[in-house]
């Protein structure tokens, strides 16, 4: 166990690093409630997306680095939902857009579903995460706010808010800006005659009673409510060091939005006698203007459309590398992503270096339990573009080609092979084969392109490397010497009608020398 320990430290993979963080923090001991508690939160305003996602697929692979290096500490995942919150504004991709204009302020699970499938539209919005997180096999318990306020389980701690308010405002106010500072509660009562949640200013506290007396001030009307029973929300600052102490959180991941309030919370929590959890940012995905991805907009690659075009396994890598960089996320970066998959895989079970595995993206994805995968070094973009040479309406087209380049691979001896290529022609047929645009050759291009034929004839039995090798040199040869990558990109070009491509070695191999050459007397003859 010290062994794998050490392996695991000099990985300095991050989910080892933060569960090592749980673990000191614990000084290595089960907690007074009988497991460690991770926590992740859903704000159901919008439909989840691929953030949602990521956030609970982080968190999982912390809790499992976690039990690789506890052994024996038992763990509890809580995704919880701020279903109470009132809808601020109206998403943009959601129906019924003037009738939820009309519920502005309720609790979401005080709105009508605008798909009229469930009894609320936080209801609608739970029901998808839950479903969104079943479909990946996530081990998790599933908290609403709503719940937690109305059942009466977060009475006690609101009343430790209440009788803490003076130092709670102590830590609020120098927060705020000095028009809110004259308004601002911690306690956002709900309406008892609207049933919207309110931002008011509070006149009188009473802590003897539990309750807070309050003026409206779009009515001038003055009431007192209770703290307790579902009768007031808490602010989200103040609420999200309340749930932590409630909850006892031990481990809590949120996006950057987040980090600039930390110590806020923590300072709450410990006002209400809790200690903070671990805390990790991440930060957000961006759109393909380099706009940050919303519920309420719509606007990215949703989990499903990912699943469309690959396996969860690239998407998970994406999620994995590098939580706390930004990242743009559109179509283009899929195919990179399960190329990068594909390499970590081959280099995982090429070593028997312990530290190596354990650095490798590949471990964590996997949660420790790495497959072998034989794609008989074919990646996505080679069969990508493959499909682009050969426009197949299905996949027996494509394993026409890979028979001969691989005699030994089949659609029942490779299932994973099987699975990309099918991948492969729906994200051509999709994404790619719309956007291609050929470069017309020009009359050294031309040149280049019948050297390249002639050199081809003497290279049916070589190896993909001595492919590229000659092809590289015809480069050099031609005055691409310092500029090699814009050779290439022309090639690609005018053969397969997109900017880049695979190594053209790799490729001629598996297409065949004859198909290449046929390929450019095409391209020489039509153009």
């Amino acid at each position: 166990m010290l062994e794998f320990l050490n392996h695991a430290m000099q990985s300095k993979a991050w989910p080892f690093i933060e569960a090592q963080k749980i673990l000191n923090k614990l000084n290595y001991k089960v907690p007074s409630k009988g497991y460690v508690l991770f926590e992740t939160g859903y704000g159901p305003s919008g439909l989840p997306h691929i953030g949602t996602f990521s956030e609970v697929a982080r968190t999982v692979m912390v809790i499992e680095a976690f039990k690789q290096l506890s052994s024996n500490i038992p763990t509890k995942l809580i995704c919880f939902s701020d279903d109470m919150d009132g809808l601020r504004k109206v998403p943009t991709n959601l129906p019924n857009q003037d009738m939820l204009k009309k519920h502005l302020d309720k609790p979401l699970t005080s709105i009508p579903d605008p798909f009229n499938e469930a009894k609320s539209y936080g209801d609608y919005m739970n029901g998808k995460l839950i479903q969104f997180l079943n479909t990946f096999n996530f081990t998790y318990e599933f908290y609403s706010a709503t719940k937690c306020y109305n059942s009466g389980m977060f009475d006690n701690m609101l009343l430790k808010v209440l009788a803490n308010y003076e130092k709670i405002m102590e830590i609020m106010l120098p927060t705020l800006r000095e028009e809110r500072q004259a308004t601002y509660c911690p306690f956002l009562p709900v309406c008892p005659e609207t049933g919207k949640i309110l931002q008011i200013s509070a006149i009188k506290v009473n802590k003897d009673a539990g309750t807070i007396t309050f003026q409206n001030h779009n009515t001038g009307k003055i009431f007192e409510t209770e703290v307790t029973k579902g009768r007031c929300k808490l602010q989200w600052k103040p609420d999200f060091a309340m749930r932590w102490a409630a909850l006892e959180v031990d481990y809590e991941i949120y996006g950057k939005d987040h980090m600039i309030n930390q110590h806020i919370y923590s300072k709450i929590c410990q006002v209400l006698d809790g200690i903070p959890p671990i805390q990790f940012f991440y930060e957000f995905f961006l759109d393909d203007t380099g706009a940050k991805i919303s519920k309420s907009k719509g606007n990215s690659i949703t989990v499903e459309q990912w699943l469309t075009y690959a396996p969860m396994e690239s998407m998970l890598l994406f999620i994995y590398q590098s939580p706390a960089k930004a990242k743009r996320l559109h179509f283009n970066v899929i195919p990179k992503n399960v190329d990068d998959y594909l390499a970590f895989i081959k280099k995982y079970h090429q070593t028997d270096d312990q530290v190596a595995r354990l650095a490798n993206p590949v471990y964590h994805i996997h949660l420790g339990k790495v497959p072998n995968i034989d794609t008989y070094n074919l990646n996505f973009s080679l069969l990508l573009n493959l499909a682009s040479v050969c426009n197949p309406e299905n996949k027996s087209v494509l394993w026409g080609f890979i028979n001969k380049y691989a005699p030994d691979a089949s659609a029942i001896s490779c299932p994973y092979l099987d699975q990309l290529i099918e991948f492969a022609i729906r994200y051509y047929n999709d994404y790619v084969k719309v956007q291609k645009k050929y470069l017309i050759p020009s009359i050294q291009q031309r040149t280049i392109l019948e050297q390249i034929d002639l050199t081809l004839t003497d290279l049916y039995e070589a190896d993909a490397e001595t492919i590229q090798s000659a092809i590289y040199k015809i480069g050099i040869n031609n005055g691409y010497d310092g500029n090699l990558r814009s050779y290439f990109q022309e090639l690609y070009q005018i053969l397969l009608g997109q900017l880049d491509g695979p190594r053209l070695g790799s490729f001629i191999k598996l297409f065949g020398i004859d198909n290449t050459k046929a390929l450019i007397k095409e391209k020489l003859i039509n153009n």
